[in-house]
């Protein structure tokens, strides 16, 4: 799921950072594959040092050790455990996190973006932009997530919202892992939304409905895989019935040629607004003439309490 933008007083810098450059990491064939079926899972892309590091991070930010509003100093006394029991997400880490930064930057993982982003425009040069960072802590027993669209919540002109859902963790139908519906994207249609009433197994978020759901297949991936799924691919997880944490550090991307309306400001048009918190990964970036917002020191964060003991 991705979620609304919510910065909505940044100051504008003009500095543009240069051509990006990144590695090519994927073959043709799994290029096709991404185009066709709306998702790509490519194992062993972030090293075990890379995920050590990002799990301490995520210990970090639940003790407030970065500094904002959301997240407080925690006790010296308490634990680890006791520090991330409540969190399902974190909103926007990477705006506090020098760690997820670099992981948003990750070159292995902005070089397969720079591949497959766009992949379905003919003329692309496989030019990204990074607008959003999600970190899944969610514990055991905490719920998942109703059937949904990216693109719902992130609006892209061009269709190239792209999730990169890093695995922290092995990822297991018994965890709580992705479930997807090969090709769901195709056809670029938005399914409509409505109450799931079933809050035992999913969060507050409304579930899409209206489509043949027989196809869905689990996405079950071991920690350092990173799983990409286009903006239109409809996806869900079940709640989390193991007796261990699904951490996933989920990054939104898109099209660095594509605006961005991801709010429509007061005076400003649907067909021209254009949000500029964003991070250039790959590629070039044609709108840096306009600056980019400086992200407030905050994160957001998503709580919700399990309904059942462990």
């Amino acid at each position: 799921m991705a979620a609304r933008s919510e910065a909505t007083s940044m100051t504008l810098t003009v500095t543009a950072p240069e051509r990006v450059e990144v590695p090519k990491v994927l073959d043709q064939e799994q290029v096709r594959f991404f185009v066709e079926n709306g998702y790509l899972v490519v194992p062993d892309l972030v090293s075990m040092k890379e995920i050590e590091a990002l799990r301490r991070d995520t210990v970090a930010l639940a003790r407030g050790e970065y500094p904002c509003k959301s997240l407080q100093p925690l006790p010296a006394e308490m634990s680890d455990e006791e520090a991330l029991k409540n969190i399902l997400c974190i909103h926007q880490p990477h705006y506090v996190s020098p760690v997820i930064e670099r992981h948003v930057r990750h070159p292995r993982i902005c070089g397969a973006l720079s591949q497959i982003t766009a992949a379905h425009l003919p003329y692309w040069d496989g030019s990204v932009k990074c607008m959003q960072s999600m970190l899944f802590v969610k514990p055991p027993q905490f719920q998942g997530q109703a059937w949904h669209q990216d693109e719902i919540y992130i609006p892209t002109r061009d269709r190239s919202l792209i999730g990169a859902w890093t695995a922290m963790d092995d990822a297991t139908v018994e965890n709580g892992c992705l479930w997807v519906i090969p090709g769901s994207h195709r056809t670029g249609c938005l399914y409509p939304q409505r109450e799931h009433q079933n809050p035992d197994e999913f969060d507050f978020a409304p579930e899409s409905y209206g489509f043949d759901e027989s196809g869905e297949v689990p996405v079950e991936v071991k920690t350092g895989t990173v799983v990409f799924f286009n903006g239109y691919l409809l996806h869900r997880s079940f709640k989390n019935r193991s007796q261990v944490y699904r951490r996933v550090l989920v990054n939104h991307y898109c099209n660095a040629w594509s605006l961005l309306p991801w709010s429509i400001r007061e005076g400003e048009r649907p067909a021209t607004a254009d949000r500029r918190a964003v991070l250039l990964v790959a590629g070039t970036d044609p709108y840096a003439w306009k600056g980019y917002e400086t992200p407030p020191n905050e994160v957001w964060l998503r709580t919700c309490k399990a309904n059942s003991s462990p």
